[in-house]
């Protein structure tokens, strides 16, 4: 995918526009691993294997895929330490941290309507 320039246009950030980076970046991080990822780092610094072990069910590939992206995005840095074995770190950036304040608005969300949700679906199934 071609990312467009940044114009100062406000169309830029319309989520609702198919071309905006917005919606680029929108999607980007709308997605699981993304979430869960800025989730696991919090306010820490953690390694490969430390995110890997962390979170539950996901692949090598999908973690480095969304790690590149959140890097590419500016809302993660990457440290890596010139050392045998390589040592390489991630930590949120201040724009993660901010996005870590609604994915915890999420989680709490999440953890408050778990049971109508489960109930709904229990209804809807049956």
């Amino acid at each position: 995918m071609v990312t467009k320039q940044l114009s100062g246009s406000p169309d830029e950030a319309d989520l609702r526009r198919a071309d905006s980076l917005g919606r680029e970046i929108f999607s980007d991080i709308a997605n699981k691993w993304a979430l869960l990822i800025i989730e696991a780092l919090g306010e820490d610094t953690l390694r490969f294997s430390e995110l890997r072990n962390g979170i539950e069910g996901i692949s090598h590939k999908m973690l480095t895929q969304n790690l590149r992206m959140l890097e590419r995005n500016g809302l993660l840095e990457r440290t890596v330490y010139p050392v045998v074995p390589p040592r390489v770190e991630y930590t949120l950036t201040e724009p993660g941290q901010a996005l870590r304040v609604t994915i915890d608005g999420l989680c709490d969300w999440t953890h408050q309507y778990v049971g109508h949700i489960e109930a709904s679906r229990h209804r809807f199934d049956g």
